[in-house]
């Protein structure tokens, strides 16, 4: 089994107050040196079986087509891999 992430943020020419509002929050909460925040999403997908180059891709543009709005956001794929424990 493995899990893929899927993390999906606005882009840089997009307005995120979300992130600036924490950004403000953090500078207030003495939490200085913090130039900007950016706020995504994660997506954590469970895959069973064998994670293939083809089933990878498949993946990927499941995110493009339906995880990520990519006229504003950007969306980066990876693999983690699940151990289990016994």
């Amino acid at each position: 089994m493995a899990r893929v992430v899927v993390d999906v943020m606005p882009k840089r020419a997009i307005l995120d107050p979300q992130g600036r509002a924490v950004a403000g929050a953090l500078e207030r909460l003495g939490f200085g040196g913090i130039s900007d925040v950016r706020q995504g999403k994660r997506f954590e997908l469970e895959v069973d079986g064998e994670l293939t180059e083809e089933r990878l891709a498949e993946l990927r543009r499941a995110a493009e087509t339906l995880l990520a709005n990519t006229v504003i956001e950007d969306f980066t794929v990876r693999v983690e891999h699940v151990t289990t424990q016994a």
